[in-house]
């Protein structure tokens, strides 16, 4: 017994694995859900219920993967010369710069992101986050009382303590 409660507390031994699930909510909408875990059973078996539950189906690896665009994104102070370094950057493979009040936003595709880092730390930029995203390549829209049924999916995903993202292409 002892033990057993050592090893359920002891989270630092444990060798966490990523795993991404693919599928279809309810009204066709394509979710991916990322994960990091360490019993592989549990969590394809609670994302798999999730689906089930919730009107949707869990697919098979590629099933709708192929239907995001995989990015990264920094964000950086805004007290720079956001033209000159948009120029500079353009040849590390960055597709776009968005200023915004309190950052700048970076992105490039996701291949890009460690030459990136690189050339920001190189530069002395402090890099404030960074992260990855997958991007629709085309939402879908519906109804609110259908977008309802779908974010009760998303929100129990979401819940899980394995799930670390989850992303989907409605509008």
């Amino acid at each position: 017994m002892e033990r057993a409660i050592k090893k359920a507390s002891d989270k630092t031994s444990e060798n966490y694995k990523e795993i991404l699930f693919e599928g279809y909510g309810p009204f066709g909408i394509a979710i991916i859900v990322e994960t990091a875990t360490d019993n592989n059973n549990r969590t394809v078996a609670n994302v798999r219920s999730y689906f089930n539950k919730y009107e949707g189906s869990l697919g098979t690896a590629g099933s709708v993967e192929f239907m995001f665009d995989r990015l990264c994104h920094f964000k950086i102070r805004t007290d720079l010369d956001v033209e000159e370094l948009e120029l500079d950057l353009i040849d590390f493979g960055i597709d776009e710069v968005i200023i915004d009040e309190n950052e700048i936003l970076i992105y490039s595709s996701f291949e890009n992101y460690g030459i990136i880092q690189k050339e920001l730390e190189f530069r002395k930029i402090n890099i404030i986050s960074s992260e990855f995203e997958r991007i629709p390549k085309q939402f879908k829209t519906l109804s609110e009382e259908k977008k309802d049924k779908v974010n009760v999916l998303i929100e129990k995903i979401e819940e899980d303590d394995d799930v670390q993202n989850v992303f989907h292409n409605m509008n």
